[in-house]
């Protein structure tokens, strides 16, 4: 699965939008729907503010097994 595909997949999960998202972590919704469509990646806080907000872990969020 691609990184962005897994994004989105947890986003709607938690019932949230991009602009919701993009709220939360103070930036535009432009940057969310780049990373959901594989344009760009986030930074690594990022990567930790989203682990929180979707209530996953990081593997989780980048769609790796833990168990690897």
């Amino acid at each position: 699965m691609r990184f962005g595909e897994n994004f989105k997949k947890l986003r709607l999960e938690a019932n949230l939008s991009q602009k919701d998202v993009a709220k939360k972590l103070d930036i535009c919704q432009s940057n969310i729907s780049d990373w959901e469509n594989d344009i760009s990646r986030p930074e690594y806080e990022k990567l930790i503010q989203l682990s929180k907000i979707y209530c996953v872990s990081l593997y989780e969020l980048l769609g790796i097994d833990e168990n690897f």
